[in-house]
């Protein structure tokens, strides 16, 4: 098969072999992924952190924070839209199915939790497994996909994405978030995976574009669930007052909504 000109060439039963014989979940690190002028201009495409706040969602939660992401693809700027295209065209729908062994993927229109995603200075993402299945389109999530676009990327401003064994005991590989690098990983119970902290200087962001694929089948394994964030081991507050903490925030938030939401129904 061949994939798009704005792709560089891939030998795709070696790709296949690799992803599926990675550990300790089928991945794969491609760089110089995009054809370079079009990475270039996707690149410089990007709004800063600041303006990307203006039209995205900013994260101030203990497991993600200093993080912005914008999933309005009406909110692209042209080669990141084409970008997007790109990723849910048939032809790399075609390849992401080949690499993975997963038939019918499906790229998600509404693009939840992905797009344009930039990280700002003491940003940070905590070890987690993401969130595995859309239900109002029952879609189950099955691979993610990320592009690095940082022209710029020094090994001392941190932001590796790590991918971690499914008890999150041992760190397997760290990647830097260099120019045009792409990863592409299963979505599992144990695709444990994060980014170390970002201490890039004022003015400078880590950004990368994240699209995920989905099928319409269940499988036996699936169990569908939110994000589900685990400490790293040397994170003991963290794991023994930070997270439990944050987690009953939560539920005392949703049992407010829920008692708000059958208040509303009873004075109708």
């Amino acid at each position: 098969m061949n994939l798009p000109s704005l792709v560089n060439p891939i030998d795709i039963d070696e790709a296949k072999a690799r992803f599926q014989s990675a550990t300790p979940f089928p991945s794969i690190c491609f760089d110089n992924f995009l054809e370079p002028e079009f990475a270039s201009e996707v690149a410089a495409a990007y709004p800063s952190l600041e303006e990307a706040k203006k039209i995205g969602r900013a994260f101030k939660a203990v497991n993600e924070i200093g993080k912005v992401q914008v999933t309005d693809s009406s909110r692209f700027p042209g080669a990141v839209g084409k970008l997007h295209e790109l990723l849910a065209s048939r032809p790399v729908l075609d390849f992401m199915s080949m690499l993975s062994g997963r038939p019918e993927l499906l790229a998600d229109e509404e693009m939840v939790g992905g797009g344009m995603h930039q990280t700002g200075p003491r940003g940070r993402l905590d070890v987690h497994v993401d969130f595995n299945y859309i239900k109002d389109r029952q879609l189950y999530r099955r691979l993610n996909i990320l592009v690095f676009l940082n022209r710029q990327w020094e090994e001392s401003w941190g932001g590796k994405l790590e991918l971690w064994d499914g008890k999150v005991k041992k760190c397997h590989h760290t990647f830097l978030p260099v120019f045009n690098r792409c990863i592409i990983f299963e979505t599992s119970e144990i695709s444990y995976h994060g980014v170390t902290a970002v201490t890039c200087p004022e003015g400078q962001s880590r950004k990368s574009f994240a699209a995920y694929y989905y099928t319409k089948q269940d499988t036996p394994e699936f169990a569908p669930h939110s994000t589900v964030f685990r400490a790293r081991p040397d994170e003991l507050t963290k794991k023994y007052v930070f997270m439990p903490a944050s987690r009953v925030r939560v539920a005392i938030r949703n049992a407010n909504r829920n008692v708000r939401s059958v208040v509303k129904k009873l004075i109708k």
